[in-house]
């Protein structure tokens, strides 16, 4: 493809549970714009549209926008979209310049070993995360050429989930110019029967809603219609900016007349359970509460503010406690009590008084929250026999008792015993949030994350309205085994008020008039049965209704469940039953072409600039939140001049000197308490980004990718060396890039490019980069760490036949407590022990036992090398060598560290 189709690809992760739209043309949308035209810069959006069925709760959205260049010159479009974290992917298709591109989806491994080799250069990463709440920034970008048009169309699939009594579908609107043809089209069918539905802008006056939305339901179907034209999309009768800047929101519900709602379609069946008119179950509650000193502030004020709020929730039957851990563990009575308003009113002085201390004792914070729930078993049945619930908020990770988390997930499922749900908030980003996924997945319950945000109290609100009205507990839908030949999850801890219970599966037996569904549960003093059978004559009415689109949703639907549970049940194992879990997904994914975690579409016969095929991907992990970056500032250049006068960095006067990373990649660690230090390294393939230093308070980082050897022989390890360093700072907008061939600033807004030959003094806000010419380059953050960069150049006699970087730290005891990375994680005090040390199997090396972090661990004595003085020869260090990839050194495992980009 020639230059005038150029393409370059960024998948944004956001975390928000909504669906998101947006679309954009580019290069500018501030200017080139004529009074009430929709034109930018002669590139108009003349249609975008989004179409979404509904069929059975199971969400078929396809976006399509088509774009046109009325100008006599190429122009930049891009297609920018919010999609759903938990929605997949299933199609995109291009078609610009009279070519069409259709989506390929295919092993996310096999695509990406490619891609990675293929872009080392590292011009083009091909792929970007950004993480907001609940939702995931699909944006692609092509130039297309004068007097012509591009039409993109995705297609992307979910299941909706019943929460507070409605189902809903959110649609970010923000096309940035006015749209010639704009369209939101929602089209229900729900066999129960739609009982309520509802749509609203949250950008539109009641009047103007009125005008431009029109909705309808009757029986099994309903509608809703956003079609406003230019003139109600102005934000002024004479304005040329569109108002059409939030969320459109469709809300519905089904009826809930009847027990049962089952259907049965090619093979395949739909189990919905959320029967009415049911007691309140009594319920018993204990909150555990995370006080330490890194709650301190907004976090711990938010808190307190839900707790009383909560507690002034609580019914008269139901019975709670609260537990706070620190450094240590206390409780507020140590036992259930009923929420009289008596010991409500002492709950409330309680949390008023409490204040944060010290560590995280995490472990003794949950055991002490199960063992009162499990005391109650004793109690009484009018104790006993009620709905037990345990909620633990933290912000940080175990710091305090038992730190291991292995150990911590085996001593609360030890505890618990399936017994009753854990459900864990974790406030903000300092912490594990996969740890506490796992732990409330292995418990019956499930993680939310709660972000710091000026909404954080009505977050916790809300999260606890979700569980505050359990109906059943110990529920189990059963299906005829003999006719079952796949299932997703049908036994549930609790089903709570305004929720819903979703079961697929596939059948064997083809007769319908066989299948039956039962359910066994227990409600408020009383045993729950029924059972489903299906109705022959209904399902044949509804599949002439709604015809092959139905067997085609119930289908993916169990598909879409299995593909989630999966992944879910992923979280929580190793090893060879991981390999199983990852084999089924991956099968799943390809066979009914979804997008996920395991799976990558590429775009057949489209290349960037590279010669590239364009990757769409979608995260696995909760990442970081992309920063709000300030305005970028130019950077003032001094003369040349020669570098800073400093130290001569040897040990003594640099305790901290060789700590840093350089060639195959070897880690070195200095512990300057012990005189002594660690080394590690890690194997990963060329082309893979590592996450070296990370400040979340800041945003500030260093990121590194690896490229290979060009002399490597056949069959040999494939030795890889850092070839590509990114350096940024959000809060002053910069970013600094350096290979062994050029240093680039800011690079994305066409910034100064110098070359290693160059000597120069840079400065910005505090921010100090000097290039010493041919061998290093000092990057001083304002006074709170100091960063260098040495080249490694090809030399007669040297073993690696390829340019590469190595990457030091001169000083870093102002970072921030929350610092981490590969490197990051180390700024902070680290304590091991040496032991039984011994020959090893290499008999010039000693083997010895160490103990770090609560870890024992296997480590040998050997020599590294630092090159910050001398990039040709180095000097040697001694250090104890941790093998595996630094496993039980670093926090969790290498893989964590790597992260899609270079910024």
């Amino acid at each position: 493809m020639d230059g005038a189709m150029a393409l370059r690809v960024l998948l944004c992760v956001y975390l928000v549970s909504l669906l998101t739209l947006q679309a954009m043309s580019a290069p500018s949308l501030a200017r080139g714009r004529s009074k009430g035209s929709e034109t930018v810069d002669g590139v108009f959006i003349r249609s975008l549209k989004v179409n979404c069925k509904v069929t059975s709760r199971f969400a078929h959205y396809v976006i399509t926008s088509q774009v046109i260049n009325t100008a006599n010159e190429a122009r930049e479009v891009a297609f920018d979209v919010e999609i759903p974290k938990t929605a997949f992917i299933s199609d995109f298709a291009i078609t610009a310049d009279g070519k069409a591109f259709i989506g390929d989806i295919k092993d996310k491994v096999t695509a990406w070993k490619q891609y990675r080799k293929a872009a080392i250069s590292g011009e083009n990463a091909g792929l970007v995360r950004a993480s907001g709440r609940n939702m995931e920034q699909f944006t692609i970008h092509i130039n297309i050429g004068p007097q012509s048009k591009a039409t993109f169309q995705l297609t992307y699939e979910e299941v909706l989930k019943r929460r507070l009594t409605q189902y809903d579908i959110v649609i970010r609107v923000k096309p940035k110019q006015l749209v010639r043809h704009f369209e939101i089209d929602v089209d229900i069918f729900e066999p129960q029967g739609i009982s309520k539905l509802d749509a609203q802008a949250t950008f539109l006056t009641k009047e103007l809603a009125a005008q431009t939305i029109k909705k309808s339901f009757s029986g099994k179907k309903g509608h809703v219609l956003f079609r406003p034209t230019v003139g109600q999309q102005q934000s002024c009768p004479t304005c040329s900016t569109s108002l059409l800047n939030g969320d459109f929101k469709v809300t519905y519900d089904v009826n809930r007349d009847k027990l049962c709602d089952l259907l049965v379609a090619n093979n395949y069946f739909a189990h919905f359970f959320a029967p009415k008119n049911l007691t309140n179950m009594s319920k018993n509650i204990v909150f555990v509460i995370d006080i330490s000193g890194s709650m301190e502030g907004q976090k711990m004020k938010q808190t307190k503010e839900a707790l009383l709020k909560i507690l002034g929730d609580m019914r008269p039957q139901d019975y709670f406690d609260l537990v706070l851990f620190g450094s240590h563990v206390q409780s507020w009575r140590g036992s259930l009590v009923q929420a009289s308003e008596a010991n409500l009113q002492a709950a409330r002085d309680f949390v008023k008084r409490f204040s944060v201390e010290g560590a995280t004792n995490l472990n003794g914070g949950l055991l002490r929250g199960i063992e009162i729930l499990n005391a109650v078993q004793g109690n009484g049945p009018e104790v006993s026999n009620q709905a037990s619930i345990l909620i633990m908020l933290t912000d940080g990770e175990p710091t305090e008792g038992v730190t291991d988390r292995s150990q911590i997930l085996k001593n609360v499922r030890e505890a618990i015993r399936d017994k009753f749900p854990l459900y864990n908030l974790g406030f903000g980003h300092n912490l594990d949030f996969n740890f506490l996924e796992v732990m409330s997945k292995e418990n019956n319950g499930w993680a939310k994350r709660i972000y710091e945000d000026h909404d954080a109290t009505q977050q916790l609100q809300n999260f606890y309205d979700q569980v505050a009205s359990p109906l059943l507990v110990d529920v189990e839908l059963q299906y005829p085994r003999d006719t079952i030949s796949a299932l997703t999850q049908h036994r549930h801890k609790q089903y709570y008020d305004g929720s819903e219970i979703m079961v697929a599966g596939r059948i064997a037996d083809q007769k319908l008039g066989s299948f039956k569904a039962e359910v066994q549960a227990r409600g408020e003093g009383q045993e729950f049965k029924t059972t489903c059978l299906v109705d022959e004559e209904e399902m044949k009415k509804l599949l002439q209704e709604r015809g092959h689109m139905l067997e085609n949703h119930v289908e993916r639907l169990w598909a879409y469940l299995t593909i989630q549970e999966l992944l879910a049940n992923r979280m929580t194992v190793e090893g060879l039953e991981k390999n199983k879990l990852s084999s089924e997904i991956l099968k799943m994914s390809l066979d009914y072409q979804f997008v996920t975690p395991l799976t990558s579409m590429t775009m057949r016969g489209m290349k960037d600039q590279e010669g590239l095929e364009p990757i769409i991907d979608k995260a696995e992990d909760d990442s970081q939140p992309l920063e709000m970056l300030g305005p970028r500032r130019m950077f003032v250049l001094s003369a040349a001049q020669p570098s800073p006068t400093r130290p001569s960095p040897n040990f003594q006067e640099l305790p901290n000197r060789v700590t840093g990373v350089d060639t195959d990649p070897h880690f070195i660690i200095h512990v300057p308490q012990k005189e002594d230090a660690l080394c590690f390294n890690i194997n990963e393939e060329p082309g893979v980004i590592l996450s070296l230093v990370q400040d979340p308070d800041t945003g500030f980082s260093v990121n590194g990718q690896l490229i290979g050897d060009k002399a490597r022989s056949p069959g040999q390890h494939e030795a890889t060396y850092f070839g590509r360093l990114g350096i940024a700072n959000p809060a002053t907008g910069f970013q600094l890039e350096v290979t062994p061939q050029n240093i680039t600033l800011n690079a994305g807004e066409g910034g100064p490019v110098f070359s290693w030959r160059d000597q120069a003094v840079l400065r910005q806000d505090g921010i100090v980069v000097t290039i010493n010419k041919k061998r290093s380059l000092l990057v001083s953050l304002d006074e709170r760490a100091t960063f260098e960069i040495v080249l490694h150049r090809v030399w007669r006699g040297s073993t690696v036949q390829r340019d590469f970087l190595g990457f030091y730290v001169l000083d870093s005891h102002r970072m921030s407590a929350r610092t981490h990375g590969l490197l990051g994680q180390f700024f902070h005090p680290l304590d091991f022990e040496v032991s039984d040390i011994h020959p090893g199997s290499d008999p010039t090396r000693s083997d010895a036992t160490m103990m770090v972090k609560n870890r024992r661990l296997t480590v040998t004595r050997g020599l590294q090398k630092d090159y910050s003085k001398d990039p040709r020869h180095g000097a040697e260090v001694s250090c104890w060598f941790v093998h595996n990839n630094g496993a039980g050194l670093i926090d969790g495992a290498h893989t964590d560290y790597i992260v899609p980009d270079i910024f």
